[in-house]
Formats: structure tokens, C-alpha cells, sequence
């Protein structure tokens, strides 16, 4: 959440950061509203001030015999006066937040401006992509083939967009969360974490999900309690609310499986593992100084790269342009693997820098070093989302017999075996 004050003394800034998005925001109205809290504020501050002096003058009036009735009079008006103004500043403040809560984080000054993907540049790219003397197939056809997943059960038991892995495909999802989690832990220094899979209304809030993304989220029918989207929701808000002692950063990775109904892209991507409503995903979560956070930004991206690496997956690294970043992101890469039996990009992991814009939220600060208390900077990047990854593996491992040879990372994972056949 942006901080209003940070809003009043760069409004320039900020209408220029949400026209570079697209953003349909009012700030001058927002201002608006807010200068009408503080002449309220100011007002009520002075008539407290008053009250507080008429009311020594009751006890001094009563010493000298005198009639108090008339300035307790005036006493209980004030009163009646400081609570119906303190009541329009209670009502200010929420149409405050509640507008707040809606506007997206300014773009830092580093983010390319641009209007949709078209306009991402690339920022580099790693290996080279598979080339065949054979008819490559889809991941789709290879899953059913080998009897890694089996779509059609999966869509009976809960609907499409929710797979069923089976056999060595549900062997596969297994051994690529604990070769990341292992990957993480022991050579990029993060500590796991196991969060719930489900958060209230507070926690969604905090990393900006709620309000503004509610038609995406599943919502339980009972308990105001969500199906979390992302381990970036629970493993974020662990500090919500907190003044951290530690020493930052504080680095922390999870597995979850997540759940997003997606609704603004119905239809797309809709052939097996492209686009699903649950899949897994190993996630990463930086928390920071401010100074620090651009270095742990990349530091973040080259961890989830050295997945891919390790994998020996052709990628390349995207950064979003203004209109095609994420809400709460003040800058952001993107890293695809390519699918060369569909010959596309796969998006496959979002590395984000939120600037204090989540801590905002979620209220999350440390001492820093002259003592005062001030609010971290949050930071998050998939290492990785399976689905993607799984299609990545299959389209660039398959050989001519329609077997698939998986990467020797995976060997020790994989019972020692690193071929899947029919």
C-alpha cells in the first residue's frame, strides 16, 4: 500500500506511475479526500484543546462559589461536537484506506514503460533451445502416453484445470519439489518453512491479493478463510504485524500447492499443463533493508535460475514493462522456459521487488541502524512452478522412441532412474 503522505509530496510521480500502468486512479480526488481528513483532524484537535481548558475552569469557578452550570454547558456541547467530529474522521480514514487499497505500487524508476508483453525486453538468455531429426510432440501427448497424468480423471473428480499425476509423473512432481527445496536450503542459503494452505481475509489483504483480485481467489464457504493463490500470502504475513529482531535479510522457501480460479483468463491456454487452477510451486520470500533490496532482487532472480541451470533447461529472463507488471511489483522479471514441440515462451517463475508496499500492508518493520523503526522491503520469486516445468522437461527431453531422458539432477530423486518410458 502506498503511504498517502509519500502520495501528497510526489503526486506528480505517482500520476505519472499509474498512467505509465494503465491505472485508472484518482489521485488528485484521493489528495482530496485526505486534505479534508486533516482540516477535520485539525479542527477537532483544537475544540479537544478548548474542552480541556473549559473544563479546568469548572473546578475554579465552583472554588470562588460561582454558577458552573453555563460552562458545563458549553463542556458537554463540545463533547457532543468532538464526537461527531471524530466520528467524520473515523469515516474519512476508511474511504482513505479503502482507496488506497486498490491503487497499485508506482513503477520504479528502473522498469521499462511499456503498455502490454510486447513491450518486455529481454535481459538475457541461457542455453539453446532442443533441435530434432524427429516429429516433436506436445507435453500433453507424451503425459498420456507414458502414464504420467491422466487429465480426463482429474477433470471428472473436481473439473478441468485440475490434473491427476499417476505413476512416475506423480514420482516427477515429488522429486522436483525436494530437489528445489534441497537447492535452496543447502547452496542458497534460504530457511523452509511448511505454511498452511489456507489464510483469512487479513493475511490475503497484506501481500494484495484482497481486495482488488477477490473473483480469482477460492473462497471457502465458511470461516472467511481463502485457498491460497501462492506461498508468497502465508510465508510473507508470518511477520505481519511485527518489528523484526533478526538480522536481515531473512530468507525464507516453501512448498505449496496453489490454487487460483482464474478468471479473467477463461479459455486461454486450456491444452494439459499450460493453465491450471492447482498446481505446485516451490517459492522463495526475501525480506530486506531498503538499501539492500535491489542486490537481493537479483540475487533472487540468478536462485531461480540456477534451477533451470541445474536442469539444463534453455530460458530466458524477461523484465515486465510498466503496463504488464504485477499490482503490487515495483520492478519484475520473468523467466520462460521454451516448449519446443509448441515452439513458445513459458512463463515459469516472477521475480518481484515490492518495495515497502506489502510491508505497508501487513504492517512488517525492523529497527534500523539509528534505531528508529521503519518498514522492510518484501521481496518474492517462484523457484519454481511445476506445471511449466514439467512441460519444459518432457517437450526437451523426449528421444524419437517417445521416451523422455530427465536431467542426471533428478537421478538421485528419481530412484536412479532418468528415463520414463511407455
Amino acid at each position: 500500500m502506498l503511504d498517502i503522505r509519500f502520495i501528497r509530496e510526489n503526486q506528480a510521480a505517482v500520476e505519472t506511475g499509474m498512467k505509465n500502468r494503465g491505472a485508472d486512479v484518482d489521485v488528485a480526488g484521493l489528495l482530496a479526500l485526505d486534505d479534508q481528513r486533516r482540516r477535520v483532524v485539525t479542527q477537532v484537535e483544537g475544540l479537544k484543546a478548548e474542552k480541556n481548558a473549559r473544563s479546568k475552569q469548572i473546578g475554579e469557578v465552583m472554588k470562588t462559589g460561582g454558577d458552573a452550570d453555563a460552562v458545563k454547558a458549553q463542556v458537554r456541547e463540545m463533547g457532543d461536537s468532538i464526537a461527531t467530529l471524530d466520528e467524520q474522521v473515523r469515516t474519512l480514514e476508511t474511504s482513505i484506506r479503502e482507496q488506497l487499497l486498490y491503487i497499485p505500487n508506482v513503477p520504479s524508476e528502473q522498469t521499462p514503460v511499456g503498455s502490454s508483453e510486447e513491450d518486455n525486453p529481454v535481459v538475457r538468455s541461457w542455453g539453446e533451445p532442443k533441435l530434432a531429426d524427429f516429429e516433436l510432440q506436445p507435453h500433453w501427448d507424451l503425459g498420456q502416453q507414458l502414464g504420467l497424468f491422466d487429465l480426463e480423471r482429474g477433470a471428472k473428480l473436481s473439473g478441468s484445470g485440475f490434473p491427476l499425476f499417476t505413476g512416475a509423473g506423480a514420482r516427477l512432481e515429488r522429486a522436483l519439489i525436494q530437489f528445489m527445496l534441497d537447492l535452496h536450503t543447502e547452496q542458497h542459503g534460504y530457511a523452509e518453512v511448511a505454511p498452511p494452505f489456507f489464510c483469512n481475509e487479513a493475511t490475503m489483504t497484506g501481500t494484495g491479493q484482497l481486495p482488488k483480485f477477490a473473483e480469482d481467489m477460492y473462497a471457502m464457504p465458511v470461516d472467511g478463510l481463502y485457498a491460497i493463490p501462492t506461498a508468497e500470502v502465508p510465508v510473507t504475513n508470518m511477520y505481519a504485524n511485527e518489528i523484526l529482531d533478526q538480522a536481515l535479510p531473512i530468507l525464507h522457501t516453501a512448498y505449496t500447492p496453489c490454487f487460483r480460479r482464474e478468471a479473467g483468463a477463461a479459455g486461454k491456454d486450456t491444452r494439459g499443463l499450460q493453465r491450471l487452477h492447482q498446481f505446485d510451486k516451490v517459492e522463495m520470500v526475501k525480506f530486506t533493508r531498503p538499501e539492500d533490496s535491489a542486490a537481493e532482487h537479483e540475487k533472487l532472480t540468478a536462485n531461480a535460475e540456477a534451477v533451470l541451470q541445474a536442469l539444463n533447461l534453455p530460458y530466458r529472463v524477461i523484465e515486465l514493462c510498466t503496463g504488464d507488471m504485477g499490482f503490487s511489483a515495483s520492478r519484475c522479471y520473468d523467466i520462460e522456459l521454451w516448449a519446443p514441440a509448441q515452439e513458445k515462451w513459458l512463463e515459469v517463475s516472477s521475480c518481484s521487488n515490492f518495495g515497502d508496499y506489502q510491508a505497508r500492508r501487513a504492517n512488517i518493520r525492523y529497527r534500523n541502524e539509528e534505531g528508529k523503526v521503519a518498514f522492510v522491503h518484501t521481496l518474492n520469486g517462484s523457484g519454481v512452478a511445476l506445471p511449466r516445468l514439467v512441460i519444459a522437461l518432457l517437450e526437451n527431453g523426449q528421444q524419437a522412441d517417445g521416451s523422455i531422458v530427465l536431467p542426471d539432477a533428478l537421478a538421485s530423486y528419481m530412484r536412479g532412474n532418468t528415463v520414463l518410458t511407455r
